[in-house]
């Protein structure tokens, strides 16, 4: 392989032009970059990226850790991430911890050793653990999609109240009364934030939190499915089911339909997350849609701003607004009610 001292000598000019021209620093001649440049062509020239980032302090690389890479949600994100990581010359390492806090200290401590200049994370819990890690070893670390409480770090997150509270204000529009919320781990901030959301929604119609619907389970479509069933036992039976997830809301589907149960004929349905538009033949379901990519745009964008020295005194916390989908799920207005 040839080296930087090599390709000074065929080009007749000093190592450090060579440096110049592979970081694009520092004035050349045009005559002199021509020549690099051709011999870098000829020979196969591959910059030591390991020497440049120890001499530049710097790997050019950023980390983000997903709870769930397999959901569609996540992988939007992720798009969002690259695009704007690569347009300012880095690359990104994923990984996915399966909402599992022991394959989130793994990763971490992996990347803590790997040098990378940042971190993306989606925590597994909302605790501080993971973010004080980070932090403790210089490692710069925005959060997405959830909080933290009491800590003082980045984060970009979609408006999960308000979220929570407009879809079941839908329903309670339609007539609805009893409606069972299909949510994740009480410990994982989106969550809880849109059982909030629901609960806001009731109080302002006036109506009692019967907390045999709020039901929690993992955050996949074996949970939805899972959660479903024991709505279905619940005597009355609920007229809605709010999921607080796209994958909830698959397993729910499929619940229902297992059980000889149509929506929105038998049961009206709402979710939190969209699927993208390439997955499905038709848009069925009634969603709060958070902006995904927007969110892994500003995240990463944020985080770059803290490593070029440019990141306010402050910690910053960017809410990001959801949309009101209305479709089929939600049905109609109910009647003889």
């Amino acid at each position: 392989m040839a080296t930087i001292r090599e390709v000074a000598e065929r080009a007749g000019v000093s190592t450090m032009t060579v440096s110049r021209v592979i970081n694009n620093s520092g004035y050349t001649s045009r005559a002199a970059r021509a020549r690099v440049e051709a011999v870098i062509a000829e020979m196969g020239y591959v910059p030591n990226a390991l020497a440049r980032s120890l001499r530049f302090k710097q790997t050019k690389t950023l980390a983000l850790v997903l709870s769930d890479i397999t959901n569609p949600f996540f992988t939007t994100i992720a798009r969002g991430v690259e695009d704007v990581a690569n347009r300012h010359g880095f690359n990104v390492i994923f990984g996915n911890t399966d909402e599992s806090e022991e394959k989130q200290a793994e990763y971490l401590n992996v990347l803590v050793q790997k040098q990378v200049d940042g971190v993306l994370l989606v925590p597994a819990l909302s605790t501080e653990g993971p973010v004080a890690f980070l932090r403790s070893r210089g490692v710069p670390v925005v959060v997405l999609d959830r909080r933290v409480p009491e800590c003082s770090t980045d984060g970009v997150r979609g408006d999960s109240v308000q979220g929570g509270y407009e879809l079941t204000k839908l329903l309670l529009g339609l007539g609805h009364r009893r409606i069972a919320i299909l949510s994740g781990p009480p410990e994982v901030s989106t969550a809880a934030d849109r059982v909030a959301g629901y609960r806001r929604a009731l109080a302002e119609a006036g109506l009692n939190c019967d907390p045999v619907l709020i039901l929690h389970g993992l955050l996949r479509q074996a949970g939805g499915y899972q959660m479903t069933q024991q709505a279905l036992a619940l005597t009355p039976r609920p007229t809605a089911l709010f999921a607080a997830n796209n994958f909830i809301a698959i397993g729910a589907y499929r619940a229902l339909r297992d059980a000889r149960l149509h929506v929105p004929d038998d049961l009206a349905m709402v979710a939190f997350d969209d699927l993208p538009p390439a997955l499905i033949l038709e848009p069925f379901l009634t969603v709060a849609a958070q902006p995904a990519y927007e969110m892994g745009q500003c995240a990463t964008e944020m985080l770059l701003a803290r490593l070029a020295g440019k990141g306010p005194d402050a910690r910053q916390e960017v809410v990001l607004p959801v949309e009101i989908i209305i479709r089929c799920s939600s049905g109609n207005p109910l009647t003889g009610e």
